[in-house]
């Protein structure tokens, strides 16, 4: 069983492990252009937690074996989408930086079913390359919605789900 509770600075090393085998795992799978010259690095990973919008799941071994950040509020770069629409403009959450230690399978699944006791329209992106991602998304009912671009001019596919 995985708990999922708020980051907290003590978790920095084992949430940067986290981020540094989802980046291998990428790789493997072919993505070489994701989480790139050190993205996500760990000021970011410590304004995340300061910020109170990190998350780790903690298993039976109290071992931190996946991690994201879910923030409530407008998310900058979806204020415009291409190549379609929204599912709905009502307030969301934003998925952003899921990564784990490969040792449980469902790792989005045990983060969507979090967020979704938070509020009940979740968004969130994944680069063209993430096809791992992309699948997962999908296979939980999330619904492609568009391109989406990152702060750094880079697109993104956005996908929504919306629970009415």
């Amino acid at each position: 069983m995985i708990r999922i509770r708020k980051g907290s600075l003590q978790d920095v090393e084992a949430i940067m492990s986290c981020y540094d085998i989802a980046r291998r795992q990428m790789r493997a799978s072919g993505n070489f252009n994701q989480w790139i010259n050190g993205y996500p690095s760990r000021d970011l990973v410590i304004s995340d937690i300061k910020s109170g919008i990190n998350y780790v799941g903690v298993d039976d071994e109290n071992e931190i074996v996946m991690t994201f950040v879910f923030a409530i509020g407008e998310d900058s770069t979806y204020s415009v989408i291409e190549d379609g629409e929204w599912l709905s403009s009502l307030p969301y959450g934003t998925i952003h930086r899921l990564g784990s230690t490969g040792k449980h399978k469902g790792i989005l699944g045990l983060c969507v079913e979090f967020c979704l006791t938070l509020i009940c329209n979740i968004r969130l992106d994944t680069h063209n390359d993430n096809v791992t991602m992309q699948r997962a998304a999908e296979k939980l009912g999330f619904s492609r919605c568009g391109i989406i671009y990152c702060n750094d001019g880079t697109p993104r596919i956005a996908y929504q789900k919306y629970i009415v």
